[in-house]
Formats: structure tokens, sequence, C-alpha cells
């Protein structure tokens, strides 16, 4: 039986939806009859319009789309000045405050508390600058991932940039495509450090060469099938095919056109792509995409994942592990990195970062896979000048490991999904971390990732250490709980982590952190990351290094249990269709 999500989508979905959006907005949330809500916000999701969660009725979050994670000049002040005005809630939060967006691991940005009365004019002002959320939710294909420097790293394999506009103008915007079986992930990878990370892709593109006719030839192997998500991981598989940049295009566009004609369209537990080539088989999947392209189709050629470094676990000696930090650009210019805690930025920090970019380089901003920041064509005689920036205290390019590498999804705050808090949570055990724990001098990246459930929005079964939010009983009540896992990595040899502790109440997971990392740096090699030493560390060995443990760390919600409204709200939901604004 076909899932009733379908239905809803038959009925009004794709460019259609945007003026239905508009109408309600303009009548107001209550036009919306109460009985059709979860179908409409469920058809929202294609225009980015994400209802939040139980208790905060009437507020939305907003999920943009910028391919590859260019922002163009003036794009990023115009988020930030959004922000400002519109994405205010009832309640500040007590780490962030009020009025921030949130920067994704699928290099965009999200903007929460706004409300859809206000949705018409957020989105002439966004659209005014280029801006769209369009396709950036619900079954849609979603923000197509590379390399952030595409076109500037003077480390570059091939360009990528045109083969990402294509598939962003004449793909994604095929409104006859919009109506996937599932949300569905494209990534291109140009570079070769492997920073799009292909392997948790529905369908990539990886770097490589062969010989064709004599001739060496750059290109990209094609894989399928990757993801995360309900514990059921998969790494991307090699569907054994080589096309050189002129034909990339071609055979994306011929995947998706497979899986949006075939792809299961009844369970919606087991119909994203990693499922459908868990069933078609890559054999069979390659005999398709030869009968549906009008070229031949070249065997595998050699790839470049020996040489892959980006959140690969890897010795930092072997190149770039992420993109924070000074680095050269093709043009002999610089780019500089920038650490956001969390991916969170306050708006008036955004609109800051947007005046620097404008003053020391061109304006353009990139957004990375691990929530950060890039300031873009930063000359030699314009960049001390920038780094002695008071706003480069906050968003270090030299920042320590654990801010670095952590990374946090949206949690109980917004999603209806997550099961504990996230954000506020992660900030305060960063510091706490910080404050408490030291790492072996030669020690410049720890990857700490953090979801808020198994669907694995904040990644964290890629991560040195990952956390997904659980609830589990202490001294008679419900607490929010963490299970953690560690050894995962995106690199030469894709790895999802190993479980050693389930349903650890939420203020036993910094001591437990603390145990761990102490054996690391008391028990590893000379020169051994922290993932190398996983590997060579038995299991039972790791579960037994980190122990929970109580210490003076003292957790934000612990006792949330996803009860309340808002997590950090001290009065009951309100009564009403949403929650009370400070004016009430």
């Amino acid at each position: 039986m076909t899932h009733k999500k379908e239905a809803y989508k038959a009925d009004c979905y794709g460019d259609a939806l945007r003026e239905r959006i508009i109408e309600f907005a303009n009548a107001g949330f209550d036009s919306i009859p109460a009985d059709e809500r979860e179908a409409w916000f469920s058809r929202f999701k294609f225009w980015g319009l994400f209802h939040q969660r139980s208790g905060q009725e009437g507020y939305f979050m907003l999920r943009l789309s910028n391919c590859g994670g260019v922002l163009t000049p003036g794009q990023l002040r115009t988020i930030g000045e959004v922000a400002a005005e519109f994405a205010s809630g009832p309640v500040e939060n007590p780490v962030f405050g009020n009025g921030y967006l949130d920067l994704t691991t699928r290099q965009s940005v999200q903007l929460h508390w706004l409300e859809l009365e206000d949705i018409p004019a957020v989105f002439e002002r966004l659209e005014s600058v280029g801006l769209s959320s369009r396709s950036s939710g619900g079954d849609s294909m979603r923000n197509i991932s590379g390399c952030p420097v595409a076109g500037k790293d003077r480390h570059e394999f091939l360009e990528t940039r045109p083969i990402l506009d294509q598939l962003q103008s004449d793909l994604r915007g095929d409104d006859s495509l919009c109506n996937m079986p599932r949300k569905f992930n494209i990534s291109v990878t140009g570079c070769r450090e492997g920073c799009a990370q292909d392997s948790i892709n529905d369908v990539a593109l990886e770097p490589a060469q062969t010989l064709i006719d004599g001739e060496l030839v750059k290109g990209f192997n094609v894989r399928a099938g990757g993801g995360l998500g309900g514990r059921e991981p998969r790494r991307a598989r090699s569907l054994d095919v080589f096309v050189p940049p002129d034909h990339a295009y071609e055979i994306v566009r011929a995947f998706v056109e497979y899986y949006h004609e075939t792809g299961d369209r009844t369970n919606r537990n087991r119909n994203r792509a990693r499922f459908f080539v868990d069933e078609h088989g890559t054999d069979a999947i390659r005999e398709q995409l030869t009968e549906r392209v009008g070229f031949e189709l070249h065997r595998a050629g050699t790839n470049l994942r020996d040489e892959y470094t980006y959140n690969a676990g890897r010795s930092s000696t072997a190149g770039k592990y992420d993109h924070i930090g000074v680095h050269k650009q093709a043009d002999g210019r610089n780019y500089v990195g920038l650490s956001v805690p969390c991916g969170r930025l306050h708006a008036d920090e955004a609109i800051e970062l947007a005046t620097l970019s404008d003053r020391y380089g061109s304006g353009e901003i990139r957004l990375t896979r691990r929530q950060n920041p890039i300031v873009m064509d930063v000359s030699d005689d314009a960049l001390d000048a920038l780094l002695a920036e008071s706003l480069l205290e906050e968003l270090p390019p030299e920042p320590s490991p654990f801010s670095r590498g952590a990374i946090a999804c949206t949690g109980t705050e917004f999603c209806p999904l997550a099961l504990t808090e996230t954000k506020a949570r992660m900030a305060v055990m960063l510091r706490w971390l910080r404050a408490n724990v030291t790492l072996p001098a030669d020690v410049s990246q720890l990857k700490i990732h953090y979801s808020g459930c198994t669907a694995d929005c904040g990644q964290a079964l890629t991560a040195d250490i990952g956390l997904q939010g659980m609830r589990a009983r202490k001294n008679g009540e419900i607490v929010e709980a963490l299970d953690v896992g560690v050894g995962g990595s995106i690199g030469t040899e894709p790895s999802f982590i190993e479980w050693v502790h389930q349903r650890v109440p939420a203020d036993e997971v910094p001591g437990l952190l603390k145990n761990l990392l102490e054996a690391f740096g008391a028990l590893r090699s000379d020169g051994q990351t922290f993932r190398e030493w996983v590997d060579a560390t038995g299991h039972e060995t790791l579960i037994e290094l980190a122990h929970p443990e109580e210490t003076d760390y003292e957790d934000p919600c612990l006792y949330d249990g996803k009860q309340s409204w808002y997590p950090f709200a001290s009065d009951e939901r309100p009564v009403g269709d949403r929650p009370a604004t400070a004016d009430d």
C-alpha cells in the first residue's frame, strides 16, 4: 500500500507548493485546518519549512539551499539580518541567547523561531540576493555537497564547480523530479582530501583517472547507496563506472531518474537509496545506467582514496583534515577557515563576518560539512589585519582540538524526532573538557559528533567519538542519556563507530570522555592518532577505559527528557495554539 505521505505529495508538491505556503502565511497560521496540518507540514518541507516540535505551534525552522556551500557577496549579511529581525523565540537559549542561525553538515544554513506570517517577507529578503530554500527538505534532492573551496584550492585534482552548478540548475531545478521516494543526497568531490564525504551519500562522484584510448583522463568514479541513520549505515558502493567531467551530469541524472521511477514508495523505513542499492545490486544498477545514457561507460579508474584525509582519522601530517586555519589558494591569495562551536552563529556575528569578508576578501563565504565558514580571497597584505579582528577571538582559526572537532545536530530544542538536547549541552561539555582534559601536544584533531537521535543528522557514526541521544533512568527518574561509540572516520577506509556504552546519563558522559582520553594519552604509541589507537586497542579494553563517572560538570537540562515544550523554559507549556511571547 502506498504510504500516506505519497498521497500528500500527489495532491500538491514542488514548485506549485510555494503559492499555497504564501496563501497560508497571508491568512495566518490558524487558516491551516487543524485536521490537515500534518499533511501541509509534510509538504512544506520541500521549501525548507519545518514546523518545530510539539508545544512550539506556529513556529518554523527554515533551511536554505546553497550548492557546495557557496555564499556569494551579500548573502551572509542578508541571512544575518533576517535572523536578527525574524528568528527570535519567546525564551532565550541559556548559551546562545536569541536571534541566531545554524550551519549544517550539508554546507547550508537553518533559521529557527520563524512565524508563518513572516515567511513571505523572509522569502522576499532572501531571494533578493539569490538565496532560496527550494528542495532543501522533504522527499527531494537535498543540498548538493562538494569541496567548499572548489575552484580555489591549489591542490584541487579537477574542477567541479561547473558540474555542481549544472546539477543545481538542471537536475535539482527540474520540477518533474521534485517528488523523490525519500530524501536524496548527491556529492561531487574534486579535491584530494575527500571533503564531500562521498562514502555517505546516495550517489557520489569521487576523483579518479584512467586510460581511454591510450590517453590518461581525469574524471570520476561513481558510488551509490551510502548513508547513515536508523543504526543501519552503509558505505557508498562502487558501481564500477568511470566518467569524464563532460559526462558527470548525465550519469548522476540517470541514477536519480532510475531511483525516482523504481524506488520503493511504500515502506519509508526501507526506501532510502542505500536500501535501493542493497535490493537491486551494483551490477544491475550499472546495466540500467548503461541503457539510460547515450555514451559508453568505462570501468572504474584509479581513485584518490589513498590520499583522503578529511575526517579520515589520519595523522595531521598527511594533509588537511578540515578547512580551519589559513590556506593558500591557487591564485596566491588565501582562504581562512573559522571555527564555530556546534555550528551556531549569532545574527550579529554573521553580519560582522560578512563585513570582514568584504573588507579583507572578496565578500564570498564558503561553508564546510563541519558546520564552519570560510572567508575567501584574502590577500597576503590583508591577512594579518583579518586575523587581528576581535570576532576571530570568538570564531578562531586556531581553536582547541575539542572545539575544532565538534559537530551537533538540532536536538530537542526544535526537532520533533530528537530524544535529547544537543547544541547547548555540547557547548557546555566542550568548555568542561577544555578545562579538565589535556590532550597530548601533538594531537590537533579529535572529532566528537553529537546526534539527538538515531537519525544521526550530526553524523555521530563517522566520528572519533560519536554520541547519540537516548533516555535512561537514574535515581528513579527519567533523564536524558547518550550512547557513546568510538572509531568512526570517512577516508581511505571508511568505518563506523563501535558502541562502548549505551544509555549513559548525560551528566556522566564528560567523566566518561575524560577517562577515555586520559587513557589514550597514557597508552598511545608515539604519533598515534585517536582512530589508530582505537583500532589497536581491543573493544573490551575500550569499554573498561571509557567508564562513566559523575564529576563537577553541570548538565544544562538533564531532567528534561523531552517533557517540556522548550528544554530551557522554566514554565509549563503555554495553553493555546502557540507558545507565549515576551509581550504576553
